[in-house]
């Protein structure tokens, strides 16, 4: 009997520090996992994942080993808790066709102190589980050589595109301006620059991943390419410079040379070694300045049309702008320079024949500036008769003009009377009879001068349009009695 008290007492010994120190709660902690399908599919964008805990934990614990990622790198979202449940939601959103991993890797703790390693991977996709679309064709190709005109970038896609997202995703080097045209339900993209692009150099353009298909679905990666306007190697440069006629509207070749052959109403043609841009109407200047425009002949030549004749005598530069551009923006470099003398005659006075009243000639004068000639007068009538002979003929209008134009006017002493123009007539186109009145005699102690000035210059006498004499002729008259 004592043996068995003994064994009681024993083992109720053995059970005091137990009873004191509590008991080891060996229970796992239970943890699901939502969506708890490999690769399973959440339904929206902003779909949470959720861990659903069988107690209460401590949140850090587990918010901190919690990590969500995709082949772009780890998803940033938002945590929080309801309950013992910890929800998760991306703050950009689910990604359509993208697979993500979860991973929950690490020590938790439970409220009630118990404690867990956890080792838990799972696989997911959210909105749709399509393969990405793939870029599957572009021009011009990479490291193309290309003109300067009509360059499009066109991109092919294997799917229908959201079109927003590819011309947000699309940067396109050196364009400043652009047009976006989508064919073949939005599977092909044309980029249409509004300008033409400069040549001879480098264009480079990226589509970043964030581009996606019609169902949301982004790009696998970011592709890339680059292509060269250096197609036309040729410079521009002048051909040729050529005096032209116009004829029933059209323009033609003179066949005489331009430095010299430059004539009367003539243009001057320029011809190019190819087809020229726009900007070649605005290339031509002169010097001294010459007014006039400039029409295109060609797609290599244009003509330049004169609004007043060159002068005579005058030596002129023709210069072309060396920024003047071909059709595909080369420029020529360097200033084209070329001197000429226009072929356009000058107006003289060959003679100048001077009769009494009686018709009886008197003397001839060579016109020179600031002549002096003694001419006798009859008192009783007080009248001289001039006969002028002209290098060139007169048109109708410039005939009208020149009567006004030529004066002969008292000049010494100053008390002599003025004369005045009596009678007119143009004996033919080249010959002008003057008849004047009012002299007064002189005698060898009282000389009476008179001055004759027929004008030059482009506001003096002209036998036509742009044709002058180069300086006025002056002729002083000694009056004395016959």
């Amino acid at each position: 009997m004592s043996r068995l008290w003994n064994k009681l007492f024993f083992l109720m010994l053995c059970a005091i520090p137990l009873l004191s120190c509590g008991f080891v709660d060996l229970r796992q902690i239970g943890i699901i996992i939502e969506p708890n399908k490999t690769d399973a599919l959440l339904a929206e964008a902003f779909s949470p994942v959720i861990l659903k805990f069988d107690t209460e934990m401590k949140k850090k614990d587990v918010e901190g080993i919690l990590q969500i990622s995709s082949d772009t790198g780890v998803v940033t979202g938002d945590r929080f808790w309801e309950g013992n449940n910890l929800y998760f939601v991306p703050v950009a959103g689910w990604t359509a066709g993208i697979r993500y991993s979860l991973n929950l890797s690490g020590i938790v703790q439970a409220v009630d102190g118990r404690e867990q390693r956890v080792e838990l991977f799972n696989t997911f996709y959210a909105i749709n589980k399509n393969a990405p679309p793939l870029l599957v064709h572009f021009s011009p190709g990479d490291g193309a050589s290309v003109g300067t005109s009509g360059v499009i970038l066109e991109l092919h896609f294997s799917r229908p595109m959201k079109k927003l997202s590819v011309e947000s995703a699309l940067t396109f080097e050196g364009i400043s301006g652009k047009t976006f045209e989508w064919l073949a339900d939005d599977s092909i993209l044309k980029v249409i620059p509004d300008k033409a692009l400069s040549p001879w150099s480098q264009y480079r353009w990226n589509l970043k991943e964030s581009a996606k298909s019609l169902d949301e679905v982004p790009l696998p990666k970011t592709y890339s390419g680059q292509f060269f306007t250096d197609l036309d190697q040729t410079l521009p440069k002048v051909e040729r410079v050529f005096p032209v006629l116009n004829s029933v509207g059209k323009w033609f070749p003179t066949g005489l040379d331009f430095e010299t052959g430059l004539g009367f109403g003539n243009g001057i043609a320029v011809e190019f070694n190819k087809a020229m841009d726009e900007n070649v109407i605005r290339s031509i200047r002169f010097e001294p300045s010459l007014s006039g425009r400039v029409e295109k002949l060609s797609e290599k030549s244009i003509v330049y049309i004169f609004t007043k004749n060159p002068e005579p005598a005058v030596t002129y530069t023709l210069i072309i702008s060396g920024d003047t551009k071909d059709s595909e923006g080369l420029k020529i470099g360097e200033d084209f320079k070329l001197n000429f003398i226009a072929d356009i005659p000058v107006l003289n006075i060959l003679s100048l024949d001077i009769y009494d009243n009686s018709n009886n000639f008197i003397v001839e004068i060579i016109p020179a500036s600031n002549n002096v000639t003694t001419v006798s007068v009859d008192p009783s009538t007080r009248k001289l008769e001039t006969m002028i002979y002209f290098s060139l003929p007169f048109n109708q209008e410039e005939k009208h003009n020149m009567v006004f134009k030529i004066s002969l006017n008292s000049f010494f002493p100053k008390s002599i009377s003025p004369v005045a123009l009596q009678y007119v007539h143009w004996v033919s186109d080249d010959i002008l009879y003057m008849v004047w009145e009012g002299f007064d005699v002189g005698d060898i102690d009282t000389p009476h001068y008179y001055k004759l000035t027929i004008p030059g210059g482009k506001n003096g006498i002209s036998s036509g349009e742009g044709i002058f004499m180069k300086e006025d002729i002056s002729i002083l008259l000694e009056v004395i009695n016959e």
